[in-house]
């Protein structure tokens, strides 16, 4: 249950929700009664998982540009793809990053990205990040 339970979180995280995986790994690697490899599975999964969920987001999102609802106005999309445009698709390796990385993925599938390039770009980011993060807390203990 406890990898199910990391996986949501991590999917949850990698969308534009305001939540945190990295402290629910640490906290399960911490308890050591859990394979390491498969918390990491279930993180990078997850969040990998969550990020595309943005990236489809946005190749739906042109299409409610003109809704009053719409939650971003038309300077601030254009702005956000011409970032993109500046930086390209490797802007997609700081995919892990807070703030900054879940709307990266959603621009990215507004500017249609071809997915195979926007998963082995943000699975490398993602992965890097959670093996870091676990380095780094089972190197302590």
């Amino acid at each position: 249950m406890a990898y199910f339970g990391l996986f949501v979180l991590a999917l949850l995280a990698a969308t534009l929700l305001p939540m945190q995986s990295e402290a629910g790994l640490v906290a399960l690697l911490l308890a050591d009664s859990y394979s390491i490899a498969g918390l990491l599975l279930a993180a990078i999964a997850g969040n990998t998982l969550g990020s595309c969920i943005n990236w489809w987001l946005g190749r739906s999102l042109n299409r409610f540009q003109s809704r009053r609802w719409f939650p971003v106005s038309p300077a601030q999309l254009l702005r956000a793809q011409g970032w993109y445009q500046r930086y390209g698709r490797w802007s997609l390796l700081f995919s892990w990053l807070p703030i900054v990385g879940d709307p990266l993925t959603l621009v990215a599938g507004v500017m249609r990205e071809p997915l195979g390039r926007f998963l082995l770009l943000v699975l490398l980011a993602k992965s890097t990040r959670y093996l870091l993060l676990a380095a780094m807390v089972l190197g302590q203990n």
